[in-house]
């Protein structure tokens, strides 16, 4: 059946519906603490509407051409967009991967890969298998579902894995706790190297024009890193902890939580008495700055990824089977 739209309040700054009606495209992102994912997409210059589906506690997004992966509990679903289907998403098909809490997806030249945070590792999928284990870090002795270094997020050049961000140099059972605020690291891929440390639990890494970016959850910040030099640049400062980020031209997409006072993870970050709200901002890369924003203001409180369907993609998403 076609997903309904979204009952979830929200409010947003007046020319967003313009922004993404020029830009010709939709966002897509995922919110696991409502079970959803999420579209959101401009009908008019005026007006936005945000068709929804539903999955057991999503959280990576990875769009490659008409598919988009949604990594769930246990499975990961592939949808996928074509003219048979009358230009709506449908399941195409479903990689079983166990609750290894997968968090980050993206295709890259063999296949689809998985952040399997649970096992610190990453993970690969073709046509023809489910996950297997491909990657962990150096300093991680084995794969076991321990949750050691809190392993989350990385970034695709030229169809390979090329940086991961973790949130502790550590091999016990999840030992990043124990410095979460400080104690993030991002990874360079094929040499194993760190290539800067001390991070203030880093997410979301993408290379776009070979610039560097990630977010910096537990400051709120939008970062320009130096890989070479172990050193990054403040790009942006975001009223929120980020996480989930996607570039539409000159504008980046990242997502904003609202911080549960009670966990033991997000309880007393840095960012925390700023961290109200959830939703959307779009910062324009070229000033640095906040241009537009989307608010929610009940039943959407944690985003985990965010995505960019391609311009000119039609959207009409069909609730999986």
């Amino acid at each position: 059946m076609n997903a309904l739209l979204s009952p979830f309040h929200y409010t947003h700054s007046p020319t967003l519906p313009k922004l993404l009606w020029e830009l010709g495209c939709t966002l897509v992102f995922s919110t696991y603490q409502a079970g959803k994912v999420i579209f959101i997409r401009a009908t008019s210059p005026e007006t936005i509407e945000q068709p929804a589906l539903d999955f057991p506690r999503p959280m990576g997004l990875a769009v490659s051409d008409q598919r988009i992966a949604v990594a769930t509990r246990e499975e990961v679903v592939v949808l996928t967009n074509t003219p048979a289907a009358e230009d709506t998403y449908v399941q195409e098909k479903t990689y079983f991967s166990g609750e290894v809490d997968t968090h980050d997806l993206a295709w890259g030249k063999d296949g689809l890969w998985a952040v399997n945070t649970l096992l610190s590792s990453m993970a690969l999928t073709d046509e023809n298998s489910d996950f297997e284990t491909q990657w962990r870090p150096s300093f991680v002795s084995d794969v076991t579902p321990e949750d050691r270094c809190h392993l989350n997020s990385m970034a695709i050049v030229d169809g390979q894995p090329e940086y991961v961000t973790a949130f502790g140099r550590v091999n016990t059972f999840e030992g990043w706790r124990e410095n979460k605020v400080a104690g993030g690291i991002l990874m360079n891929v094929p040499s194993g190297e760190i290539v800067l440390e001390g991070l203030p639990m880093p997410h979301s890494p993408r290379v776009y024009d070979g610039k560097l970016y990630l977010l910096l959850s537990a400051t709120g910040e939008l970062v320009c890193a130096e890989p070479e030099t172990g050193r990054y640049e403040v790009v942006a400062q975001l009223p929120g902890f980020v996480r989930g980020m996607a570039r539409c031209r000159d504008y980046l997409f990242v997502g904003l939580s609202k911080l549960r006072k009670t966990s033991s993870t997000f309880a007393a970050l840095p960012i925390s008495e700023d961290a109200l709200f959830s939703g959307i901002v779009v910062v324009s890369l070229s000033e640095g700055r906040i241009v537009e924003h989307l608010r929610y203001e009940t039943g959407v409180e944690e985003i985990y990824d965010v995505q960019v369907l391609p311009e000119g993609a039609s959207i009409n998403p069909s609730q999986p089977s």
